[in-house]
């Protein structure tokens, strides 16, 4: 269970150079409702403001997830997940991780010199500085999400096809995948929505069943806001689904029955 908002906040959380298109605007705001076994009653949320960061304009994002109910009682979670992305570009300039997992804690900041292809990672936790080679056009997971979300080309995309972003996390280069599976209409509290049906590619192991564990819905409109998470664990399986949101730059488009 250790790792459920790490998946959550991380996958709810899909954004490859200049900005084709705006799916998202300051005051966006997100709340998932996330089922893992008998606990069904913890929360994640994503916001979305406007502000500066080193007199450059940015977009402020905050990803939260917290326990309630029996979870809360058996396994504490509070963790929280922020990025600072340039508006004009898209990229990263900084990434906070600051989470509490039953007790396991982490407080790490990254702040990424795209000159220089570099990322400096500060643990506060431990006081240690640190300083890695990234890739060009590299994303944290949280900036990776709303870069794909403004650069998806949903009028040529089609079943079978292989997307890939560079991604920088836990001291680590990765190669991010997602595969397009298709279109479904989602059943939500708000009504049927058409999505686009995605398969990330994660690594096997403590968290995930399999590679291809996990599959996550957005919706098929300008917003492409993420709709639904399913995933397979090592122990158990997650759903996530959209619980609340507002702020959406695009009208939602609900289909009638």
């Amino acid at each position: 269970m250790k790792k459920i908002f790490t998946i959550i906040i991380s996958l709810v959380v899909l954004n490859v150079t200049a900005q084709s298109h705006q799916a998202f605007a300051d005051g966006e705001w997100f709340r998932f409702r996330i089922h893992y076994g008998v606990f069904n009653a913890s929360f994640a949320t994503l916001e979305v403001k406007e502000t500066t960061f080193k007199n450059k304009p940015v977009y402020h994002v905050v990803g939260k997830g917290k326990s309630t109910g029996l979870l809360h009682l058996f396994f504490k979670v509070d963790d929280n997940y922020e990025t600072f992305v340039d508006k004009n570009t898209g990229s990263p300039l900084r990434f906070i991780r600051q989470i509490d997992e039953g007790g396991h804690t982490k407080d790490i900041q990254i702040d990424f010199d795209h000159s220089s292809n570099t990322a400096h990672v500060f643990n506060r936790k431990h006081n240690t500085h640190e300083s890695f080679t990234v890739q060009e056009n590299v994303h944290d997971m949280l900036s990776s999400f709303y870069y794909l979300r403004n650069n998806l080309n949903v009028d040529d995309i089609s079943p079978g096809e292989m997307m890939t972003l560079n991604m920088f996390f836990d001291n680590e280069n990765h190669d991010f995948k997602l595969k397009f599976l298709g279109r479904e209409v989602v059943k939500t509290k708000m009504g049927n929505i058409a999505a686009l049906k995605f398969k990330p590619y994660v690594l096997a192991g403590r968290v995930f069943k399999e590679k291809e564990s996990l599959t996550i819905w957005v919706s098929d409109d300008g917003n492409r806001m993420p709709v639904k998470i399913k995933a397979d664990l090592a122990v158990g399986s997650l759903d996530a689904s959209l619980d609340a949101f507002k702020g959406l730059k695009h009208p939602l488009k609900i289909i009638m029955k």
